[in-house]
């Protein structure tokens, strides 16, 4: 896979000079509020107290008492970071003279004009002199916590990092997360990603001390590599990952020639590598939102960024407790639904909450307060505290109306507040997560709990979205990556006859076979090769089955004659392969590909295989190549995997052999880069081992290549910009 342009230089040069620089120079500032360059420019000098900021524009004027200067050259000390909102035409003679003049960091907002060869040899010119390019195309750059606000739009302060592709998307998680309490300490809008791309900017933030979690919206991952160990990183850092990107409906969709080609989507691939990576891949703005106020409330109440200590990171089992039985029963539907556990409580956590509560009251899983919290405020800390301290719970959910009384009543207010005090407290000390759906906006006592640490839903289905996402966070599996080894030789096709010989040299096993052009031959190949009963399969085609190319359980010699005879009349191949027929008890039929993904390089699938593969559609994907542990781990996540254990009495498949053979697969298409795909299915396995039936490979005529660059545009104030 071809490395990204200035991979190397990605090593050595940092992104200080993006995020903190000590002078910015905004080129195309003006006083126009429509124009970007007015938002650019009143957004440096809103941080002027921290830095020197210089205003070019060849007109001249002033804006909020600092003059214009006429180009870089005029300016009294050299820009550290210079932001570019330039028709296009001038961007490349502005960043040279910004080069010039000893920048070493240029945000170019600017797009619309330039070919994608121009704006690599911009990129170049840029990272040459060692310093770094943000966009073209992009929006700019945010950083709450050093005062450089370089970008149109509001950006709340907060503990989220945000690395996004598109710039409304930004926007309205900023205003989403200002409705919650909660905002960005850094925002990188990426544009076109000449120079600096997605693993860089996150892994910026994995460095950055008030950043407590990680959001991302990627379309073009560049070196998905390298993307994958940045996750895992951040991960190990203890800054989890929210990722974004697109492939959810059938539009995304490709035509393959093969089943791996068919089950292994881009969506699929992004999936799997945020699985072993530690990261959550998540659907919607909203949803990244929710779960990111979640994991930052746990941040802020335990005082480390994303596993707080002693606090279960995978919360499983919820208590609910409810003002009303109706909206108790309804919080706790929606968590089941979520795959989360509503557990029974045992004896003894019961007797505690009935102490706290009136006879008649439900002391069960949902707790029905009924009326206790109207009487005694207190009552609601009284028993979520008793069952933050039980055991019988990971997370406690608080559901009605709690933080609304001082709404109706004011001289509630202090009262309320020192419940809410109360509440953060018990959350504190037992480690546990407790989260508040109610139907207050904006009251003091909310902003004690979301000051507290407390996450703040007014939906429900929102809590039970968050606390369902932080449950999937799971510890990374990703290996250390092996070098290809060298190949001996290069496929010269992709049929059965050559891709058999591939992995047989991979130790993978194949039933006895030989290779015929007549009924003679394959006569011949029964009687001295292969015995009987055999299967005859024409080569050169990508689904034999449904063409007619496949014959099972051929008897004897004029069985063997008549199926060659109807072979030859519906598919018309020139050859033949005549293999022994494997029917060992109790075998299961699996399929196990490898696609070469343009951005993440080989992607290794499992999954139930035979003719209903794409049917069943069970299975399992990792980046190649993989570890026999992996490989066995990923044959047990499937659907189907109790099969292979052992269904009902039956003996399970040898899944050591199993795993050896998906591992053969995956190594032998790592080794391969002539193989675009590389599929055996079926492959065979019992409680004796495991046997490849059939293979077949596609080759990538045109070899590999980097991932395309999405950009896109709006005409906005003369500037083409990523919005």
């Amino acid at each position: 896979m071809t490395p990204p342009p200035n991979a190397g230089v990605h090593a050595r040069v940092g992104l200080d000079s993006l995020f903190d620089p000590r002078s910015v120079a905004v080129v195309g500032a003006s006083v126009n509020p429509e124009k970007w360059g007015y938002w650019l420019a009143s957004g440096a000098l809103s941080g002027r107290d921290r830095r020197a900021v210089h205003l070019v524009n060849h007109r001249g004027g002033a804006l909020d008492g600092e003059p214009f200067l006429p180009d870089l050259a005029s300016l009294p000390v050299p820009p550290e970071h210079v932001v570019v909102a330039v028709p296009p035409r001038h961007v490349r003679p502005v960043v040279m003279d910004g080069l010039a003049a000893g920048a070493r960091c240029f945000t170019v907002i600017t797009s619309g004009g330039a070919t994608a060869d121009e704006e690599r040899a911009l990129s170049r010119l840029v990272t040459a002199r060692g310093a770094r390019l943000l966009g073209p195309n992009c929006m700019g750059v945010v950083d709450t916590t050093s005062e450089l606000r370089l970008s149109w739009g509001e950006f709340p302060s907060g503990g989220l990092g945000l690395v996004s592709q598109s710039g409304n998307l930004a926007l309205e998680i900023g205003r989403l997360l200002a409705r919650a309490g909660q905002g960005f300490s850094r925002f990188v809008s990426l544009g076109n990603q000449r120079d600096i791309d997605a693993a860089d900017a996150l892994e910026s933030l994995i460095a950055h001390g008030p950043t407590r979690a990680l959001a991302a919206y990627i379309e073009d991952f560049r070196d998905g590599r390298r993307l994958a160990r940045v996750l895992s990183a951040a991960h190990a850092a203890g800054k989890p990952v929210l990722l974004l990107t697109l492939g959810r409906s059938a539009a995304s969709g490709r035509a393959a020639a093969s089943h791996t080609g068919a089950l292994v989507s881009a969506r699929a691939t992004v999936e799997a590598v945020c699985r072993d990576a530690g990261a959550l891949l998540l659907d919607t703005a909203g949803e990244l939102v929710d779960t990111a106020v979640y994991l930052l409330a746990q941040g802020v109440r335990h005082g480390s960024p994303g596993h707080p200590a002693g606090a279960s990171p995978h919360p499983r089992r919820v208590a609910v407790v409810g003002d009303s039985g109706g909206q108790g029963a309804l919080a706790a539907d929606a968590f089941a639904a979520q795959g989360l556990d509503v557990p029974a409580f045992t004896e003894g956590t019961r007797e505690a909450v009935a102490e706290q509560l009136p006879a008649g009251a439900g002391c069960g899983n949902p707790v029905d307060l009924a009326g206790a919290g109207e009487a005694d405020l207190g009552s609601y800390a009284r028993v979520a505290g008793a069952l933050l301290r039980s055991g019988d719970t990971d997370a406690v959910v608080l559901t009605g109306y709690f933080g609304d009384y001082a709404t109706a009543n004011p001289a509630q207010a202090d009262r309320e507040c020192e419940v809410a005090h109360a509440l953060a407290d018990d959350a504190v000390a037992s480690g546990r997560a407790l989260v508040l759906h109610t139907m207050a906006r904006d009251t003091p006592a909310l902003t004690v709990l979301r000051q507290r640490g407390v996450p703040v839903y007014e939906r429900i289905e929102q809590a039970a979205s968050a606390v369902a996402a932080a449950a999937r966070l799971t510890v990374p599996a990703l290996a250390g990556e092996e070098s290809p080894a060298p190949a001996t030789y290069r496929l010269a096709d992709g049929g059965y006859e050559s891709v058999r010989e591939l992995l047989a040299s991979y130790q993978l096993a194949f039933p006895a076979a030989e290779f015929v052009v007549d009924a003679d031959g394959a006569v011949d190949a029964a009687e001295h090769r292969t015995g009987y009963p055999l299967v005859l399969k024409a080569m050169g085609l990508a689904h034999k089955t449904e063409a007619g190319g496949v014959a099972l359980s051929i008897a004897d010699a004029d069985a063997l004659r008549a199926a060659f005879a109807r072979m030859k009349a519906a598919t018309g191949a020139d050859r033949y392969a005549v293999e022994a027929m494997a029917t060992p008890p109790y075998g299961h039929e699996l399929i196990v590909g490898v696609r070469r993904d343009p951005s993440f390089g080989p992607v290794v699938m499992v999954g139930i295989g035979g003719v209903t593969a794409e049917l069943l559609a069970d299975t399992a994907l990792a980046l190649a190549p993989l570890t026999p542990a992996r490989a066995r781990a990923l044959l047990l996540q499937l659907r189907h995997a109790p099969l292979l254990a052992g269904w009902r009495g039956a003996p399970g498949a040898h899944l050591d052999a199993a795993a050896a053979a998906v591992c053969a697969v995956a190594r032998a298409a790592v080794d391969h880069p002539e193989l675009a795909e590389l599929e055996v299915n079926p492959l065979l396995v019992h409680p004796g081992g495991a046997i490849a039936l059939d293979a077949h490979g596609v080759l990538d005529r045109a070899g590999t290549s980097p991932a395309p660059v999405h950009g896109v545009g709006e005409e906005d104030g003369g500037l083409l910009v990523e919005r």
